[in-house]
């Protein structure tokens, strides 16, 4: 996640309570000035501006409070921070809006079908109304870029007031203009000219009702942590295009404040090391920043089983899994049935019952995981962590040094065998040589010849037991 420092974090809540504080004064000013206006000159379009503006007040007192808390950082009773006091905030002047939406209709028709009302279309109404909007389109473009810069919903809401107003106000010169117009035409007060002002209050209304409609729908969606349309979409095709990124099995997207909080299942290589594991989720978390920056994000991943692994390695991940050590897996099919060898390694301390457990164990972990195989045989051998004496003979035995060398070579080729090692344990006796092989040749063929060499040496010389032969490549 990226972080703030310090010094960025205060210059963006100095900035924010700025622009939340200029939105209060002009808000007071513009509502003195319609009001005052309104009850001089009759006009319900103005004194509907004048109630507007009112609103504009409570949601900028409203905003500015949201702004100094939303910027807390989180706490152990608000572990995804105060974000969302700003969506809140934004609902509460949601509400506001309908409510006043709702009294200006009423007003309306109040004038229109039963109490009309004399109006004055003043030069004072027009000019009011044109420093509204001056204001409006000015405070509009100074919070819409605040709430851009910082991710703020709160600034948003306050600025989509500020705009819904300069619309408004125009409706309302409109509405004042027929009244002036009807006067100067028809020399009279004629029902159709004079019942404007309160039609256009009513435009006003149902402007904002719908601009309403739109806010309270967005707030209620982030305050239900309904994830924005298409991003998760977008966030799941950033995190498959990442290398070793099996599939995205789930998204989740919330956002508080300005801050999206994404939380994402990705599916890795079951046979992948937790270092590869963890790159992998580094690289997927670098991806969802570039699409939301700033977002906090959990990377969880899956392990799967991949189209390309073969048996042996499906094999090796459950013994892994059950954390016992395999080697010499052999997998044959007879008649449409696989069959499976392999040597478990157990402890020497363990008895035979212990072991056959272990060796049980491993081969109903290896049917639940692949149904498939027929016959599992194990064979289980000493690991060879016992420890004692391995007291060096070597220079003791010069005869069964020079054997072992003649009987290595036989297999290995003339000089090939060499810094042969004897150790005595007790009554059992322990070698270890070296021995040269074309560099070229496989590991299968190396193998096969190493066997060999220790299967003759421990018919030759029945007192050895055990024999190590390392191979290296002849220079």
């Amino acid at each position: 996640m990226t972080v703030e420092t310090p010094i960025a974090k205060q210059t963006k809540e100095r900035q924010k309570k700025s622009a939340a504080l200029k939105s209060v004064g002009a808000a007071l000013f513009l509502t003195l000035l319609k009001l005052a206006i309104g009850l001089v000159t009759g006009s319900l379009g103005i004194l509907a501006e004048a109630a507007h503006s009112g609103l504009d007040l409570v949601a900028a007192f409203v905003t500015l409070l949201a702004v100094r808390v939303s910027d807390k950082p989180a706490d152990r009773e608000h572990t995804y921070g105060h974000g969302k006091v700003e969506n809140f905030s934004a609902l509460v002047e949601t509400v506001l809006l309908f409510v006043t939406c709702a009294w200006i209709i009423y007003e309306a028709v109040i004038r229109i079908f039963f109490k009309p009302v004399a109006i004055d279309p003043s030069l004072w109404a027009f000019l009011v109304m044109v420093i509204s909007i001056g204001v409006d389109v000015g405070q509009s473009r100074m919070l819409a870029s605040a709430a851009r810069k910082h991710q703020s919903q709160a600034l948003e809401a306050d600025a989509l007031h500020y705009s819904t107003d300069v619309w408004s106000s125009s409706v309302v010169i409109l509405g004042l203009a027929f009244v002036w117009l009807g006067r100067k035409a028809f020399m009279h007060r004629s029902p159709l000219f004079e019942n404007a002002d309160a039609l256009a209050a009513v435009g006003v209304a149902f402007i904002v009702l719908f601009v309403s409609y739109r806010l309270g729908r967005r707030t209620i969606d982030v305050l239900l942590d309904r994830a924005p349309e298409g991003l998760p979409q977008r966030l799941g095709e950033a995190a498959g295009r990442v290398q070793g990124v099996l599939a995205v099995d789930q998204v989740r997207v919330r956002r508080s404040g300005a801050i999206y909080f994404v939380d994402m299942n990705v599916a890795v290589d079951r046979n992948l090391s937790v270092e590869q594991t963890h790159a992998i989720a580094e690289e997927v978390e670098a991806r969802v920043q570039g699409v939301v920056p700033g977002a906090d994000v959990v990377i969880h991943t899956d392990p799967k089983e991949v189209e390309r692994e073969t048996m042996a390695r499906r094999i090796r991940a459950v013994a892994y899994r059950d954390q016992m050590s395999i080697h010499n897996i052999a997998i044959q099919e007879n008649r449409g049935r696989v069959v499976v060898d392999l040597h478990l390694e157990v402890d020497d301390h363990l008895s035979l019952a212990q072991a056959h457990e272990m060796a049980s164990r491993i081969e109903e972990d290896l049917r639940a995981d692949m149904p498939g195989i027929g016959e599992i045989y194990v064979h289980m051998e000493s690991r060879g962590m016992d420890r004692g004496e391995g007291l060096d003979v070597t220079s003791l035995e010069p005869g069964l040094v020079q054997r072992i060398g003649l009987i290595a070579d036989e297999t290995a080729g003339a000089g090939s065998c060499h810094d042969i090692l004897i150790r005595r344990q007790g009554e059992k006796l322990s070698v270890s040589l070296h021995c040269q092989f074309d560099k070229q040749m496989s590991i299968v063929e190396t193998h096969d010849v190493t066997t060999r060499i220790e299967e003759k040496l421990r018919v030759q010389i029945p007192a050895l037991d055990r024999i190590l032969v390392h191979a290296e490549p002849k220079e």
